[in-house]
C-alpha cells in the first residue's frame, strides 16, 4: 500500500469508526506531513479524496473537519442486477463476454484510483431480462484488494454478487449520467447507436483501498431510478 493509500485509510478509518466525530478538525497537513514523514504533496492528495467522498470539509484558514451528514444528499444502496431483475417477476440470465487479466493503464486513471501497472480483472458482462438485455457491465477489479478473484471463472456468476458475498465495503461512489450509445454498447445492448441510455457508473472502497469500478449501462426506455426520501425533522 502506497503512503497515500495509508494515510487515506488510516484517516477514513478513524472517521467511519467514530473515533473522529462530525466536527472533528484533522490534524492540519504540516502536523500529518510530520507524522507520517512524507511530502505535504501526498497528505494533500489523502485529503482532496476525503473531500471528494464527503468525509471532511475544508474551512479556509481553519482546517479541515469531519463533515456532518448532509440532509440533501440521495444515499443509494449497492443493488445486486439480479435481483433487480427478479423483483421486476421477470426471467434472470446472465452472460460473460470477456474477462481478462492486465496492468492498468492511462485509460483507467479516472476509472480507478490505482498506481501505474497495478494488476486488475477486466470484466465485460450482460445481465438479461425476460430475454432481452438489462443491462451491460464493465468492470475493474483490484486484484491487490481482492486476490481471489484472480481464481474466480465468472462463467456462472456475475462479479457483482459475487463481490457483494466476499468483500465489506465501506465507502461508495455513484455517477449517473445520460449518454448517447456508443457502436459498441448499441450492439451489446440491441439497441441503434446513438439510442440513449442511463450509465450509472460506482465506485467502492474498503478500508481506503479501491476494490471495483463498475459501468452499468442501461437502454434508457428500460430503466428508470427511484428515490425515496423524508422531509427532515427540522423542515
Amino acid at each position: 500500500m502506497s503512503l497515500h493509500q495509508r494515510i487515506l485509510s488510516e484517516v477514513e478509518g478513524r472517521i467511519l469508526s467514530g473515533e473522529w466525530p462530525p466536527g472533528y478538525r484533522i490534524p492540519f497537513e504540516h502536523e500529518l506531513t510530520d507524522q507520517y514523514g512524507c511530502s505535504r504533496m501526498t497528505v494533500n492528495k489523502a485529503l482532496s479524496e476525503l473531500v471528494k467522498r464527503g468525509l471532511i470539509e475544508r474551512r479556509r484558514k481553519s482546517g479541515s473537519y469531519v463533515s456532518f451528514p448532509q440532509v440533501q444528499s440521495a444515499v443509494m444502496e449497492i443493488h445486486d442486477v439480479k435481483r433487480e431483475v427478479q423483483a421486476l417477476g421477470l426471467d434472470y440470465a446472465y452472460r460473460l463476454d470477456e474477462r481478462k487479466l492486465r496492468k492498468m493503464n492511462a485509460a483507467d486513471a479516472g476509472r480507478i484510483d490505482l498506481p501505474a501497472a497495478s494488476r486488475l480483472l477486466d470484466i465485460t458482462c450482460r445481465h438479461f431480462a425476460g430475454g432481452r438485455v438489462f443491462c451491460l457491465e464493465e468492470r475493474l477489479i483490484n486484484l491487490i484488494a481482492v486476490p481471489e478473484a484472480e481464481m474466480e471463472s465468472f462463467d456462472t456468476v456475475a462479479p457483482g454478487s459475487w463481490l457483494l458475498g466476499k468483500v465489506p465495503w465501506s465507502t461508495a461512489e455513484h455517477r449517473i449520467k445520460a449518454v448517447a450509445a456508443s457502436r459498441q454498447a448499441a450492439q451489446a445492448l440491441g439497441i441503434a447507436t446513438g439510442a440513449p441510455c442511463l450509465v450509472i457508473e460506482r465506485r467502492t472502497w474498503s478500508g481506503g483501498a479501491p476494490v471495483t469500478s463498475v459501468r452499468l449501462t442501461y437502454p434508457g426506455d428500460r430503466h428508470e431510478l427511484i428515490a425515496e426520501f423524508a422531509p427532515s425533522a427540522a423542515g
